[in-house]
């Protein structure tokens, strides 16, 4: 499990493979500390396990699960990228639950300036949008961040300078592809409410809730 809090940037030095999965080799430093082969580190939101590591980077293994289903694919030698070790069970909590499993691929529709921010609106498919809710958490390439409006095709947020300046997001352009995973409290709710329990069949409803006092 992650929080969204990007610890560094690092760069891709190398990538081998192709539709069939990849090896990808990362620069980095801090998220080295502690670090054993084995481990999970979240690589622009997707978390991927650490097959080798050097004084200088580390090296994971990309599926096609995973290609499919975020920007990865698109990365090159050179690409930079959000890192987060997974979270300590008594390291501060600092952003939200993010599981490293993303969603959805969104593309950047407008970046606009407001004051020292910058507000950033994403499209993201209608099954995905659903789960998104103004003032909701979501992570955007692994970084948590608060939702500032939602609609019918898109949501918005809006970036502080120090995330700006501490992640990849500094780089978004209008057409950008990125990395989008709701808040999983989300996913849960909406599996509780439409489960049928067959032993019974009574349906979790929201009276239902009301009744158990939720």
């Amino acid at each position: 499990m992650f929080t969204g809090i990007i610890e560094e940037t690092g760069v891709v030095r190398s990538i081998t493979g192709g539709a069939g999965g990849y090896d990808i080799g990362i620069r980095a430093c801090k998220v080295l500390q502690g670090t054993s082969a084995g481990d999970s580190i979240a690589v622009n939101g997707v978390c991927l396990t650490v097959t080798s590591l050097d004084g200088s980077g580390f090296n994971a293994q990309i599926m096609p699960e995973t290609l499919r289903r975020s920007s990865l694919g698109e990365l090159g030698p050179g690409s930079e990228v959000n890192l987060e070790r997974a979270m300590r069970a008594d390291g501060r909590f600092g952003g939200h639950i993010v599981s490293g499993h993303v969603d959805a691929c969104g593309k950047v529709v407008s970046i606009v300036p407001e004051g020292i921010a910058r507000t950033v609106e994403i499209s993201v498919p209608d099954d995905t949008l659903k789960y998104i809710a103004a003032k909701g958490s979501v992570a955007i390439d692994g970084a948590s961040l608060t939702v500032t409006w939602a609609g019918r095709s898109s949501f918005k947020v809006s970036l502080i300078p120090h995330t700006v300046e501490a992640t990849t997001l500094k780089a978004l352009r209008t057409g950008n592809k990125v990395n989008v995973e709701v808040d999983p409290i989300a996913l849960y709710v909406e599996r509780l409410l439409s489960y049928n329990n067959n032993n019974n069949d009574r349906k979790i409803t929201m009276e239902f809730l009301y009744e158990n006092g939720f």
